[in-house]
Order: structure tokens, then sequence, then C-alpha cells
């Protein structure tokens, strides 16, 4: 059990994320991790993950999928699933947070944002090359829509 205080706390620029499991309770077949994305927050490098599915429940706010060259907009409630070898990207363009609850499977991903943290802690820049060399250790390649 995760309690709404609980959880490892990851910040990244202007996204924070709390992560509820890591895998360490699923034998690393899901991890899950609640996001909050500042307004304006602009995404990753659009990306495919070739190992792990991504899903991405919208509790509040708005989030903008990008997959390929199209545009989605989720509002709370929406349910966005990506497979593996779905080209994606995500931003809130908005001017309010917005909050979504994010599923790997399996949790393989989870550690990706540890790197990044980890990165960042260690004075390098995340901009989008450093963030692409970091994606590769975890069977993701960046796409261009």
């Amino acid at each position: 059990m995760v309690g709404p205080g609980d959880g490892e706390t990851i910040v990244l620029g202007t996204t924070r994320l709390r992560v509820l499991e890591d895998g360490s309770n699923t034998g690393h077949r899901l991890g899950i991790a609640e996001s909050v994305l500042a307004p304006h927050t602009p995404g990753p490098p659009q990306h495919r993950h070739a190992q792990h599915d991504e899903g991405f429940y919208i509790i509040s706010g708005a989030v903008r999928f990008t997959v390929g060259d199209q545009d989605y907009d989720a509002t709370a409630g929406t349910l966005v699933m990506v497979p593996p070898g779905a080209p994606h990207t995500f931003a809130n363009m908005t001017d309010e947070p917005a909050v979504m609850l994010s599923t790997f499977t399996p949790d393989l991903y989870v550690q990706y944002f540890r790197d990044l943290k980890d990165m960042i802690a260690g004075g390098r820049a995340m901009t989008p090359q450093a963030n692409i060399q970091v994606m590769r250790r975890y069977a993701t390649e960046p796409a261009t829509p």
C-alpha cells in the first residue's frame, strides 16, 4: 500500500513524478507513477518503446499527446495506451497543471526516470540529446513525426 504522502518523488524540470510501484512488488511486470506536469511543460522527444507498453490516465487538467504527426488532447477521465513501437510524446500546453497516472508493463522504464534525476543531480542539463541517451538504455529510440 502506498499512501498519499508516500512513494519516491522524482523532480525533472517542471514535472514531478511520484513512483507508486517500481516493480518490486509485481515481479517487475508493472510500474506505476503519478506525474504532475506544470503549465506549459514540454514533453520528452518523440520516441518509441521496443519492450514495454505505456499507459496514461488523465486525473486532472489536459495533456496533448502526439502520436506520429497527429495531436490528441486528453482531458480528465481519458486513458491513452501506447503499445511498443508507437511513436509518441506528450506535453501540457495549458495554463493549468495536469496530473496523470502512468503505467509501464513491464516496469523497466521506472529506472529511466531515476537515471534522469541522477543526471540532473550530477550537473548535466536535461537536453533532448541527453534525454535520448538515457532512453536508449531502456530499449527506447527517438522517433520523428
